[in-house]
């Protein structure tokens, strides 16, 4: 890898089909040795940012580059340097697993192509499959191989477009403890996925495009500051009790109701959580039960979302 404290550096990016718009302005940086998650709703942009960086296809404008070397002027020098996992197998389907990564093995001309392939369908579970035709296999089965066909060599940086797709719990459990092996091994994990509890289980740093743009980044804890940190969900049996308690602390507090439950946002501070149960109790009104709920990245991404239908709307009027 080119001596840069970066593995990918991204600059003004932009990109369109047939003259509608996918990327507009888009920027980030991924530090060496760490996952990044890229967040986004299908038709976000999060595939063809993917495909720009992995050199499939070219920007319309900005810059980019992988492993110190520009993809555009250097794409040779970029493959080079990565292993991509798309969202579709790519492999041999009239040969068996382990034909399949022994030959990847060989064209990586890798010293012991069949140790590499007997290992990744040890760590992928497939070893009892391992000489079946990929024609019998099951989805989720092909889908283990393909990530293990982009893991055969050594390649310093590795996409993962949305990689558990289709894995059962199992499989994606054992998908997540391989993509932090990878990383404690020194290598980066650019991951784009639909599961937020993904990105935020792994990722070291989250980006969230949304209509081709990156409305928000940091780390997972960052990205979920900027949503209340102090949800409180009170119980109550009775409807009169609920109804009292919105009047009461509906003047002070965003609150709304869930069947017999009544959830608060509050700052999350000691003293506003008393406040909220000071309020309750003068007015005589004593809830069954009572929960926090610490924000999560779910939590972000629908806040951001319609932060940004309500700046559509404004601009509209």
């Amino acid at each position: 890898m080119s001596a840069t404290r970066h593995a990918i550096e991204v600059r003004n990016l932009a990109k369109g089909y047939k003259g509608v718009p996918v990327l507009h302005d888009v920027s980030f940086t991924v530090g060496r040795g760490t996952v990044f998650a890229l967040l986004g709703a299908n038709g976000s942009g999060k595939t063809t940012t993917i495909s720009i960086l992995t050199t499939l296809i070219k920007a319309d404008a900005g810059t980019a580059r992988v492993a110190g070397f520009d993809v555009a002027k250097q794409p040779t020098k970029v493959r080079e340097q990565i292993s991509l996992t798309g969202q579709s197998a790519a492999v041999d389907h009239l040969l068996s697993a382990r034909e399949n990564l022994a030959l990847m093995g060989e064209l990586r001309h890798l010293a012991d192509p069949r140790q590499t392939a007997a290992d990744l369908l040890d760590t992928f579970d497939l070893n009892e499959a391992a000489d079946r035709r990929l024609l019998t296999f099951s989805g989720g089965m092909r889908r283990r191989l393909d990530i293990a066909m982009s893991l055969v060599g050594d390649a310093p940086v590795i996409f993962f477009d949305e990689p558990t797709t289709g894995l059962d719990p199992k499989g994606r459990t054992r998908m997540w403890l391989t993509i932090r092996q990878l990383v404690e091994n020194g290598r980066t994990v650019f991951l784009t996925t639909q599961y937020l509890e993904e990105a935020d289980r792994l990722a070291d740093q989250i980006a969230i495009l949304h209509a081709g743009r990156i409305v928000a980044s940091g780390t997972p804890d960052e990205l979920k500051a900027m949503v209340p940190a102090g949800i409180v969900e009170l119980d109550f049996g009775e409807e009169e009790q609920l109804s009292a308690a919105q009047r009461a602390l509906g003047e002070h507090y965003e609150a709304s109701r869930v069947d017999l439950k009544l959830v608060v946002a509050t700052t999350g501070s000691v003293a506003e959580m008393a406040d909220l149960f000071i309020r309750l109790k003068d007015r005589g009104i004593e809830p069954v039960g009572f929960s926090r709920q610490l924000p999560t990245l779910d939590d972000v991404f629908f806040k951001i979302l319609d932060e940004e239908r309500e700046d559509c709307r404004a601009s509209a009027q």
